[in-house]
């Protein structure tokens, strides 16, 4: 009965701290996704991200686009769906799933000045190169099926290129301040809660007066439709995830940490990449936990490992992203970011100890 009680409160506990610390980003993050799928012009994410876009296009744009956004696992999500829905191929989407958590600007900047040069500069060239790898795999052993014009990828639905769009100086400004919105939210430096809601209150003032002068009014509410979907979709599925990473935190003794992660051998390794993959950890926060385990003893290379994966897959982010790709495609995703996360700890665990 004291082991339930205890899983409860880590459970609730976890999931309270997820809503008090991301709830600045989270929201603004299904916001953008909405006007990403019900605004932006399907002509420019089909040149760019689509199926038949020039793999030297489309690939460095979905990393350029990841590098700009200090997000989880979990508050990438509804951006992946929009793009996805939007008509984005599943290469490109998949390296903006990958890239956006795993070596965005901040998350290097951080990891550099808490743990070292050396592995900043490991994580985000091999984060860079497994998204790619990883993307260019899932679009060529799962390719996107296309049919009339367009199709929706998310959905399986036709939709035309042609709506109807604002002004192209008014769409730009619109996706600017909600894209400012969400980094504003996202930023490590204000920790206040309070402070952050006061600074979002004139980004909100420009984001009305642009929807209000600019958009129109069915464009707004399509906005607002697309946004619920979005919503209504993933945050059940996102709340359970977190609610049992939370218990499985309980079941996880210190002790474990120091005694199977001290050296660089093939079990600590995948020990090491399992384990950023069952206790997930908000953004960023996974950098003071990786200066905390080398400080008790954790191997370079494992450290390295985990870094790569726990802020790529998560429990949260997997049923989510199941929902959108399938079952065949989640466990290639997961098995290849298994495997890849594995092989470079113990390559640059190895490396370390010449």
């Amino acid at each position: 009965m004291e082991l339930v009680i205890e899983l409860l409160k880590g459970g609730l506990g976890t999931l309270q701290n997820y809503l008090l610390a991301h709830l600045p980003f989270v929201v603004p993050a299904f916001f953008l996704a909405g006007a990403l799928y019900a605004l932006f012009p399907k002509d420019k994410i089909l040149r760019y991200l689509g199926p038949g876009s020039p793999k030297y296009i489309s690939y460095p744009m979905s990393v350029a686009a990841g590098l700009c956004l200090a997000v989880c696992s979990c508050t990438i999500l509804p951006l992946f769906a929009g793009i996805r829905k939007s008509g984005a191929g599943l290469g490109p989407a998949i390296v903006f799933l990958y890239t956006a958590p795993a070596t965005n600007i901040l998350a290097i900047i951080y990891t550099s000045s808490l743990i070292g040069v050396d592995v900043a500069l490991a994580r985000i060239v091999l984060s860079i190169s497994f998204a790619i790898v990883i993307g260019v795999s899932m679009a060529v052993l799962f390719p996107d099926k296309t049919s009339g014009d367009t199709v929706n990828v998310a959905t399986g639905q036709a939709f035309p290129l042609a709506q109807n769009s604002p002004g192209s100086r008014w769409l730009w400004a619109f996706f600017g301040i909600l894209l400012a919105i969400l980094l504003w939210g996202a930023s490590p430096a204000i920790q206040v809660l309070r402070v952050k809601l006061i600074g979002l209150a004139p980004l909100l003032a420009a984001l009305v007066f642009v929807a209000w002068r600019g958009l129109g009014r069915d464009n707004v509410l399509s906005w607002m439709r697309e946004t619920w979907v979005f919503v209504r979709t993933i945050v059940p599925l996102l709340l359970v995830g977190v609610f049992a990473a939370g218990m499985l935190r309980v079941v996880i003794p210190a002790e474990f940490v120091s005694q199977y992660f001290g050296s660089t051998t093939l079990g600590a390794t995948l020990a090491a990449v399992l384990f950023g993959v069952v206790a997930y950890f908000p953004t960023l926060v996974e950098v003071p936990m990786a200066r905390l385990f080398l400080d008790v003893g954790v191997g370079r290379g494992p450290l390295l490992a985990y870094l790569l994966a726990d802020p790529v897959v998560s429990i949260p982010s997997l049923l989510v992203v199941r929902q959108m790709i399938g079952n065949k495609r989640l466990l290639w995703y997961v098995a290849i970011i298994i495997v890849c996360c594995t092989a470079a700890g113990l390559i640059y665990g190895f490396i370390t100890s010449l």
